[in-house]
């Protein structure tokens, strides 16, 4: 068995005592969040069971998920103690960008952030939780470049990977690696068969997560208070009501494609991304999972979307946003009564152009029937 290899997943005390090895912290914020301890608990014996079904290196890959989530839960919770003054920030009409998994939201985030006015949540930044440093700092960081180093190893790995989705700790990311602090993620479920978890987290409401959500905001952006968030996940779909809750003058970017696409696509990334992972994971068993979870997602954002005044939702077309990425911005920001500065013009035509080229443009292939899923099928599933 080679080092990236485990027998098993491990117990959820076994996890916690390598992230207290790893961090030399103590405190993982349990004592005032018990709902949060029993996520994790009924996700890591999920994982452990027969029908995750993994293997050496998904024992390895999935408990790495799980310790580095509890890792930046003891970070942030050192960072909220040295820096209280992180409570008093105020997050002003914030945007998110949400639609089914594939459906330009990364794409049409990262334009949204190149605004000089706009702030995303940059992927080591949710990792490793703390005010935001000055940009031209980020090189002498130790962790920043161990973890740059790491994303340049994987595309050199799995090159296929990254036309479906670039990464680089630079980058904004989606707020799942922030909400799974929580031990509250769809994330776990895009990359392991974990079905007694997914049933209870079904149950459960949002708003504990979107309240330690808002806390990390905060905090990472304690040194920009002056520039609007824009914040990115599909998965915020299925938490409405916990996000508008917490972020009541939240603008919310719906992204929309034929979900035959979504689906067959959002199957092929998680195919992708968990490849030698599980013997259950695979196949039909993989197609279901996921063709399960977004309709549910989608079922309870329609649902929660008509309680909540249209004019703080914008629906984009994915055809139209290919056609036109820059036009599709400016739609937002005069829907939102945003500024629409020159600067603003000129930083998003730049990425747009870097994007078409490079490491960045996308290139992706997938077939639903690799999943057991039929177009009928998927497209019955979507009524709304």
């Amino acid at each position: 068995m080679n080092q990236r290899e485990r027998g098993d997943v491990g117990s959820f005390e076994d996890i916690c005592a390598a992230a207290v090895r790893t961090t030399g912290l103590e405190d993982f914020g349990f004592a005032d969040a018990p709902g949060h301890e029993e996520a994790f608990r009924i996700l890591v014996d999920d994982l452990g069971s027969a029908e995750a079904g993994l293997t050496g290196v998904g024992n390895y890959f999935m408990r790495s998920q799980v310790k580095s989530a509890l890792v930046a839960r003891q970070l942030t919770q050192a960072r909220f103690a040295e820096f209280p003054q992180h409570a008093d920030v105020a997050i002003e009409r914030p945007i998110f960008v949400v639609g089914l998994p594939r459906t330009g939201t990364t794409a049409l985030s990262r334009l949204l952030c190149a605004d000089p006015g706009h702030q995303g949540l940059e992927m080591w930044l949710t990792e490793f939780p703390q005010p935001r440093p000055p940009r031209e700092t980020w090189e002498q960081d130790p962790i920043f470049n161990a973890m740059q180093a790491a994303f340049q190893q994987h595309h050199i790995s799995n090159p296929e990977f990254m036309g479906i989705h670039y990464s680089d700790a630079t980058e904004p990311e989606e707020c799942w690696r922030v909400l799974r602090q929580t031990g509250k993620s769809l994330g776990f479920e895009s990359l392991a068969h974990v079905p007694a978890y997914s049933a209870w987290l079904a149950t459960q409401g949002w708003n504990d997560a979107y309240e330690r959500h808002k806390q990390n905001i905060q905090l990472i952006g304690l040194n920009d208070t002056d520039r609007r968030w824009v914040l990115k996940n599909p998965s915020h779909l299925i938490a409405m009501d916990a996000l508008l809750e917490v972020y009541p003058d939240a603008l919310i970017v719906m992204t929309q494609r034929d979900p035959v696409t979504s689906v067959a696509s959002a199957c092929s990334l998680s195919a992708e991304a968990t490849d030698g992972h599980s013997t259950t994971f695979v196949g039909e068993t993989l197609g279901r999972d996921q063709l399960g979870h977004l309709t549910r997602q989608w079922d309870a954002f329609w649902q929660a979307r008509e309680k909540y005044d249209e004019k703080q939702f914008f629906d984009v077309d994915y055809r139209g946003f290919v056609q036109d990425p820059v036009g599709t911005v400016g739609s937002i920001y005069d829907a939102f009564g945003l500024t629409w500065s020159q600067a603003a013009q000129d930083k998003v035509r730049a990425l747009d152009e870097e994007s078409r080229n490079g490491p960045r443009r996308p290139s992706h292939t997938y077939d639903l029937a690799d999943y057991g899923l039929t177009e009928d099928e998927v497209r019955a599933s979507f009524t709304r």
